[in-house]
């Protein structure tokens, strides 16, 4: 399939929206219960490293990162968002698109990756693991997905060898 991966921008929020909606329909990739306004979104994930990946010019994936402390110390330490259009997995876009945040991450001084899953979203795990992440722990009924049952999510980590 070819695609491109591109920064993300302001115009491609409705798409980036609606694959977000698509995920918390499915309820296993978020504890939110609903997508946020563009306003607190672009609060929340730091402003680069935001990027979309398109087919025929649709963005049909993206990926963003936010901070997982404000405490100077953890600057390199970034939490990973990226989720995928439904009627786009299984087709290496995640792939294509979490390796490319791997590299422009490390280019940008982020030395640690992090990803907090649902420990039943076993596509989103191996997603990660094939782009280098490791599994570092998990976090027991941490707290209950939007139809009200407890979940528990897997935390991984991918770790720069450039930086350190």
């Amino acid at each position: 399939m070819i695609y491109e991966i591109r920064n993300m921008e302001e115009a491609d929020w409705p798409l980036v929206r609606e694959i977000y909606d698509q995920a918390l329909l499915e309820g296993k990739s978020t504890f939110q219960t609903e997508c946020p306004d563009y306003s607190d979104w672009n609060r929340n994930h730091l402003q680069n490293c935001r990027y979309v990946i398109t087919v025929h010019e649709k963005v049909v994936g993206w990926c963003a990162i936010s901070a997982t402390s404000s405490r100077k110390v953890y600057k390199g330490v970034v939490e990973v968002s990226i989720y995928i259009d439904n009627s786009y997995r299984n087709k290496g876009l995640g792939k294509a698109l979490l390796n490319y945040l791997c590299t422009e991450s490390e280019g940008s001084g982020y030395w640690c990756l992090y990803a907090s899953i649902f420990s039943n979203n076993f596509p989103s795990i191996n997603l990660h693991k094939k782009c280098g992440f490791r599994e570092i722990g998990y976090r027991e009924n941490i707290a209950k997905d939007r139809f009200g049952q407890w979940q528990n999510s897997t935390l991984l980590e991918r770790r720069s060898k450039k930086i350190y």
